[in-house]
This record gives C-alpha cells, structure tokens and sequence, in this order.
C-alpha cells in the first residue's frame, strides 16, 4: 500500500465536495468547519465544488472528480477531506483518474458517502481513511473534549509505529436542527456508551482494514469498483449504518450477501459501528441479528465480530485507515494499528 505523509501544522488541506452540495445549503456549518481546521493550524484551499450550488453539484458529477483529480496533483495540497456526506458520489467513480491518483498518495478523509471514494482509491493502492468531515465532525470538534481534540490532531500530525486507537465514554446521535444558525457546532445530548460489545471470538485477530458505510457499499456491489473474491482474505471488515437509519432487516440481508460470497470465511474480523438513532433496544437487536448471520446462517463461528464502536455517524469518532494492517483484540475490545499509518519517519 502507498501511504501518504503525514501532516504538520501548516500543512495544507483541500476541502472538496464529492457528494451533496451541503455548503451552500448551510454555509454557516460549513465555516465552523473550515474554523476548526484552521484553529489546527492547518491551512485550508477550497476547491470549485466546495461551495457549489447543490443542484449544479448534483447534475456534474465529472465537476466533483475534477476537483478530486486537480487536488491530488497540486502540489501545494497535503491532504483532502470531503465536506459531507450524500448519497450518490458512486456516480463520480468513472470520472476519477485512477492511475494519476495511486501515483500521487495524499490523505484522503471522509464518512458515509465518502465510502465509495475511500473504497476505490484503497484498491487502486492507497491508504485512504473513514473518518470525519468538515461539516459532520470538524464543525463540532470545539464543542467535544479536549483529549478528542487532542487525538484527532495528533492522529494526523504524527507517525507512531503502532497505536491503539480510543474508545469514548460518551457519544451523541448527530446535531441539532442546521437551519437554525443558533445551533452551529452544537451536537445532540451526550449518552453514556456501553463500550465494544464483543460478540464472537478468544484470540486476537490480524488483517488490513477496509469498509464504511454499508448501504453506500450496497451500490458498489456488481460493479467494477467491487472488490473481487480473493480481496477479503485476511481482511478487517468494518462497517457502519448512516442517519438514514436502515432497518434491521435489511441490515440482515446485506450481510447474508457477504456470506454468499464467502466473505465471512476469509476475513479476520468484523467490526460494527454504533448505529446512528437506534435505541438501546434497537442495538441489542441490531447485534443478535449481525451475530445470527454470521454464526448460525453460515457457519462461521469463530470469527472475531466486535459492535458498538466508535466510528461512523455516531459522534466523536475514530479516524480508520483503509489498507492498514491492525490487530483485533476481542477480550479488550481494542484496535490497534500494527504498522505507520504514513510515510516518512
């Protein structure tokens, strides 16, 4: 995998929408992310899209990949991190430049929606990361505690050979209504976590990481941006819900898809996010489901299978990098990253 450099405290981070034109709907969210960032010390170049107007941004997908294109060859950039989420920047994929992109590796940042553009670039030969973006995530960043602060800049600006990557006592489901100004950067009330439910597995497990959001990986599915069969040996496969909220039914028959394919079989681990807006109930019910699937429908019992974790559309939440080989461990419930995430020292 080629990994991209770190980052340092004037480094330079383009901002681009590959999604839903979010910016322009509500410019006041997306200036207390571009805030937070440049509070980090980073310098931020907007991109054409950034802003754009939704709908335009909607009917020129090319306009999306040019931007992502151009970012990736500019020298001055460092890093790239997607503004939002949406819900169709798998219609974007055929415009990038793959090739031009692997030869060139930056950090690549998003959620939700990113997934298809996280995934993608992953298998072309980079590492990319699922984790916060300027307006779900970096709006709110002054508004969570320090020591998460403190984690995600230290994540980004430093190299360790390896490190073990928290778990939060609290989180919260999403943001207060973005139409009104008074609550920019503001998060729902904060809840007590139960922490990693371990649901399946002794020993610790080792793979590469790779996943993201489920139901935008549900559209990559049959096309030539899925990963082929051999890809899943020896993966850690994790996986989140969005704030759309899918059911829990449907959540079982994406995963009986994986275990057609034989999915389950080859991974090392399964990783579930802390689903967006489910009750605790609803959670209980989500993690038998996920358990019966993988356990009882197709036979896979000794697979490690960790929920309830800090990633996805839950807030505060972990940076994952895709390509990165990590070590599961089921009795603490722990990831740790095995190898630099970057290049360099």
């Amino acid at each position: 995998m080629k990994k991209p450099s770190y980052l340092h405290s004037d480094s330079t981070i383009a901002v681009v929408s590959p999604s839903w034109g979010g910016p322009s709907t509500f410019p006041h969210i997306y200036q207390q992310g571009i805030n937070n960032l440049t509070a980090l010390g980073f310098t931020v170049k907007p991109y054409p899209t950034a802003t754009m107007d939704a709908d335009k941004l909607f009917n020129n997908p090319k306009l999306r990949a040019d931007d992502i294109n151009a970012a990736f060859l500019d020298p001055e950039v460092d890093a790239i991190i997607a503004t939002i989420g949406g819900s169709d920047s798998a219609r974007i994929l055929k415009y990038l430049d793959l090739d031009m992109i692997s030869q060139n590796p930056k950090l690549y940042m998003g959620y939700s929606d990113s997934t298809s553009l996280t995934a993608t670039l992953n298998q072309s030969g980079i590492v990319t990361f699922n984790g916060p973006s300027v307006m779900a995530g970096f709006a709110q960043l002054h508004n969570f505690d320090d020591s998460y602060q403190n984690y995600l800049k230290t994540f980004l600006t430093t190299n360790p050979t390896t490190r073990t990557l928290p778990t939060f006592s609290h989180f919260c489901h999403g943001y207060p209504d973005w139409a009104n100004t008074a609550h920019t950067g503001l998060c729902h009330p904060f809840i007590k976590s139960r922490g990693p439910q371990v649901l399946q597995g002794n020993a610790p497990a080792t793979g590469r990481l790779f996943g993201g959001c489920i139901e935008v990986l549900e559209m990559l599915k049959g096309t030539d941006y899925w990963p082929d069969s051999s890809f899943w040996q020896q993966k850690v496969l994790f996986l989140e819900t969005s704030q759309e909220k899918p059911s829990v039914e449907y959540i079982r028959y994406w995963l009986r898809n994986y275990g057609v394919m034989g999915v389950f079989e080859q991974l090392s681990a399964l990783l579930i996010g802390r689903p967006r807006d489910y009750s605790e109930h609803e959670q209980y019910v989500l993690e038998e489901t996920v358990l019966n699937v993988v356990k009882e429908e197709f036979n896979n019992d000794q697979l490690v299978v960790i929920a309830n974790l800090d990633f996805g559309h839950t807030d505060p939440q972990i940076v994952l990098p895709l390509g990165i080989q990590c070590k599961v461990d089921p009795q603490q419930g722990s990831i740790t990253l095995m190898e630099k995430v970057f290049s360099g020292q």
